[in-house]
């Protein structure tokens, strides 16, 4: 599996108003099972400049990382983007879904 810079390389190409999961960079780095490791480099990379974190999700668009980001910044963020979070999800996910493995082709 990749480690944490090539995770945060491809964090660094999610569009604004777009979002992805932890799986889709996962598997696009050639780890299928590796949807954990990339949350832990989310989770660490509160501390790297231009890593935008708040735009990777779960697989059906919940907002399980927004513990790491303190109070509501994630939705912020994401709301800031256009797009519409309710009860920590994000409506419309697959139309704001970007897959690295199709996008970065």
């Amino acid at each position: 599996m990749a480690d944490f810079e090539a995770i945060y390389q491809v964090v660094a190409l999610i569009p604004e108003g777009r979002v992805t999961s932890y799986g889709a960079i996962a598997g696009y780095l050639g780890s299928k099972g590796g949807a954990r490791l990339v949350g832990w480099a989310m989770n660490a990379s509160h501390t790297q400049a231009n890593i935008p974190a708040h735009r990777v999700v779960n697989r059906t668009g919940v907002l399980t990382g927004k513990n790491f980001f303190g109070g509501n910044r994630m939705q912020e963020l994401l709301e800031a983007e256009g797009l519409t979070i309710k009860d920590d999800q994000i409506l419309n996910f697959s139309s704001h879904f970007w897959d690295p493995s199709i996008e970065l082709l």
